[in-house]
């Protein structure tokens, strides 16, 4: 059979591994229900290349017959993407998955299609049938050269991860996936990709933007965009915060237009100096276009240039320089961020208007102290937040009350608290300053942000009426976007939620710790132990000498059962950050594991028992340990401290957390699960 486009022989060819078909026919059956789904999605006939009995390891003389490389000539590669498939030695992978991309690279069309809404689409559609390891995701994507992306077919219960069947219920997987319609996201896909191919304008397809196969990735939005730091071509070295400070503002306005995807200054300052490639730049972080420039201060002379790239084909859509002395620089961020919409003929709300024009510090001395310890409190010791206090502080002597100096403030005391100074005094300063932003501007997302953050600790009611505030005014601001869903995972246990924003989180902060945490955390705190080992141990190996990956990592093994490998990952704690409150944690884990209660009362110190009496997750933690020690008291009394100071997850303590078995037949605990059910049930969430 030939195919719809002339100089083809198939229009969609079926890749896969014979031992995944082999014991319940499940390639056999996603093939007939696909054939059935493009008859009533294609006018015309559409041909599918599918071998019933394929090899399945490596021919030895690595001489494939020449008719399948005239069967690859297709249209559309489908790898069925299994836990086998990537693998060098079989002989799908070798002669099919990566002779098709040799083969596609250099025929007519070429392995990339731009599609009739403007996006572009590989020719290689996968669907995965399982979660991958990390490394065989690398796999894929150094054949492909870009993301993987497709359609999920995975069925997940705790403990369970299997190929999607038919008549699977969607509400019980987690998921929350149905076969009939992920059926009918491939039947759409490959006729928008093949309308791409013919040239057709057929707008009738959607955008898949909600499909995701590799952790953190998504098709490419076609407003996006990612702001590269600056660079500093300054006389003086000293000036980096300067050029570091414009492009964080440049980024912070373009965050606060809805229609435009903006990577986040976290993740768009690890390129930070790099010498890679803008097209290879706009692929890791999956957007279409990027900003860069250079800044150069002299005195009271300033001089600023900026282009905007298109990332997949690198030609250049705007360049301008910007020349004049400092009190310039309100303006020329503003033009910037105009022009960036004129080039991407973007529609802006009044509102939207109104926040790129707002300038909330006029006098550029009061600027440049506030950049300056914007630069400082970034640093994370004790030393340099004190020094941004100082700034800001000169900042108001200046110009007297301001809203940004006062949010900049309180994000300085929180950030104390965080590194753990001085807690109940850094956090009142901290709350003071921010609710005093708040008065002079209502509008401020950073104030309320920063305000929710500081109400996790003792009043989740507060936390969730800022965080929501905050997000109504900038959905991409994100200390917003993190407290929200670490909110809704840690706190309160609203999981859809959570995932939805964790996606959005993944595409415009992908490289930070906290959207890599985030990416196990939910699995976590939803009782699903073994896809939070999963998606920790990324984060694991870039960041095994931090104290709060150590422990969450090493009790997602505990709940696994992995304990001697749990304790050694506690040890590495104890030898290099004695001290830190999570290792502390850890060492109280390791003495439940042991079942050495002497040891368990030793670590808790009354210095430490009053850290975790302040936060509700600690002392979460504290119940479960002390329940698997058999101590039901001590227990029962850090799990009421964890609801009184806001944690409300009733599905993870009602039945998911199995450290709490020793305690649920307890009045106590019957009694405090009807308060945590009450108001879990009654609790708002966002409407995302």
């Amino acid at each position: 059979m030939s195919s719809i486009i002339e100089g083809y022989n198939y229009d969609i060819f079926i890749s896969y591994r014979q031992k995944d078909n082999k014991h319940d026919g499940w390639v056999t059956e996603f093939v007939n229900n696909l054939k059935g789904e493009l008859e009533s999605t294609f006018k015309e006939e559409i041909s599918v290349y599918f071998d019933i009995n394929p090899h399945d390891g490596l021919l030895e003389t690595h001489d494939v017959d020449a008719s399948l490389k005239d069967k690859l000539k297709c249209l559309v590669f489908i790898p069925i993407i299994s836990r086998t498939y990537c693998d060098p030695k079989s002989f799908a992978w070798e002669h099919e998955f990566k002779a098709f991309v040799n083969q596609a690279s250099q025929d007519k069309i070429g392995l990339k299609v731009k599609l009739p809404n403007g996006n572009v689409a590989n020719r290689i559609l996968p669907v995965q049938i399982h979660d991958l390891d990390n490394e065989d995701v690398k796999l894929c994507e150094s054949v492909l050269g870009g993301v993987l992306r497709g359609v999920e077919f995975v069925y997940k219960e705790p403990g369970v991860n299997r190929s999607l069947n038919p008549g699977d219920d969607d509400k019980i997987n987690l998921n929350k996936t149905k076969y009939r319609n992920q059926i009918n996201k491939i039947a759409l896909a490959i006729k928008e990709i093949i309308s791409g191919m013919k040239g057709e304008s057929d707008r009738s397809v959607p955008i898949q933007d909600n499909v995701i196969t590799a952790p953190g990735k998504s098709p490419m939005q076609e407003k996006s965009i990612i702001v590269l730091p600056f660079e500093n071509i300054s006389p003086d070295p000293d000036q980096e915060y300067f050029s570091d400070g414009l492009t964080e503002e440049i980024i912070t306005d373009l965050s606060y237009m809805k229609d435009l995807l903006v990577i986040s200054r976290s993740s768009a300052m690890t390129y930070k100096g790099t010498e890679k490639k803008i097209m290879e730049i706009a692929r890791e972080v999956n957007v279409r276009y990027v900003l860069e420039g250079s800044v150069r201060k002299a005195g009271n002379n300033i001089r600023i240039t900026a282009q905007l790239i298109d990332g997949i084909n690198d030609s250049h859509l705007w360049a301008n320089k910007y020349n004049g002395n400092l009190d310039d620089v309100f303006d020329i961020q503003e033009k910037v961020a105009q022009s960036i919409v004129s080039a991407l003929k973007l529609k802006l709300t009044p509102e939207e208007n109104h926040q790129i024009d707002e300038r909330h510090i006029e006098n550029i001395s009061a600027f440049e102290y506030y950049l300056k310890a914007r630069a400082e409190i970034l640093i994370l010791t004790e030393d340099a937040i004190n020094r941004a206090i100082q700034y800001l502080k000169n900042a108001l002597d200046i110009i007297g009350e301001n809203a940004l100096l006062y949010s900049g403030m309180a994000f300085a005391y929180l950030q104390m608290v965080n590194i753990g100074a001085e807690h109940d005094e850094f956090l009142a300063k901290a709350e003071e300053y921010a609710k005093k932003a708040i008065s002079l501007d209502p509008k401020l997302a950073k104030a309320h942000a920063t305000l929710g953050w500081i109400s996790m600790w003792s009043n989740p009611r507060a936390a969730n009426i800022h965080l929501k505030k905050a997000y109504s005014i900038n959905p991409n601001d994100i200390m917003t976007l993190t407290g929200v869903i670490v909110y809704y995972v840690q706190e309160i246990g609203k999981f859809s939620e959570a995932s939805k924003l964790n996606e959005k989180l993944n595409q415009i902060d992908p490289f930070d710790i906290t959207t890599k945490w985030l990416n196990g955390g939910i699995h976590f705190y939803n009782g699903d132990y073994e896809n939070a080992l999963s998606g920790w141990r990324p984060l694991y190996e870039s960041h095994s000498a931090s104290p709060i990956v150590q422990f969450y990592y090493a009790s997602a093994m505990v709940y696994l059962d992995q304990r001697e490998s749990a304790c050694s990952i506690i040890e590495q704690g104890v030898s290099t950050n004695p001290n830190n409150a999570f290792t502390k944690l850890g060492l109280l884990l390791k003495s439940a594991v042991m079942n050495n209660k002497d040891e368990a009362y030793i670590v808790m110190t009354p210095e430490f028992r009053e850290t975790c009496n302040r936060d509700c997750t600690f002392s979460h933690h504290l119940a479960g340990i002390f329940s698997l020690l058999n101590e039901k008291a001590e227990a029962l009394f850090w799990l009421e401290n964890a609801f009184n100071r806001g944690f409300i997850n009733w599905p993870l303590l009602a039945e998911k957390d199995p450290w709490l078995e020793n305690i649920r037949g307890e009045k106590r605990f019957k009694k405090l699960m009807e308060r945590v059910k009450f108001e879990w049930k009654n609790f708002e969430v966002l409407n995302i």
